[in-house]
């Protein structure tokens, strides 16, 4: 979603975000960041438990491993394009072949 915006969006795995407290990283998921394509997720208050957890899977992602880059890149939302794209290939791929269906004649 975010490979054309301007600032270009920061690996959240690097010191530049890690950095951050906990309240600042809160901060910025609740409030967004003007001149951004950063937008305010948040619902306001200080209990919003969603927020929270998103704070902490921040902390988590230099620890993701390459299988759980793997997992997560499947449930990345994809465009129309790429839903019609694969709808095709996997009308390709289980049609069966011309060749399936008809019967060999023999003539003796």
């Amino acid at each position: 979603m975010g490979q054309k915006l301007y600032p270009r969006v920061p690996d959240m795995r690097l010191p530049r975000t890690q950095n951050l407290s906990d309240g600042e990283i809160y901060y910025i998921i609740e409030n967004g960041v003007r001149f951004t394509g950063m937008p305010a997720w948040g619902s306001g208050g200080t209990n919003d438990h969603d927020t929270w957890h998103l704070v902490l899977f921040v902390r988590h992602l230099p620890k993701l491993t390459d299988e759980d880059l793997q997992d997560m890149k499947g449930m990345n939302p994809r465009s129309p394009a790429e839903m019609k794209e694969e709808q095709m290939e996997n009308e390709f791929l289980n049609e069966p072949s011309a060749a399936d269906g008809q019967t060999k004649s023999h003539s003796h």
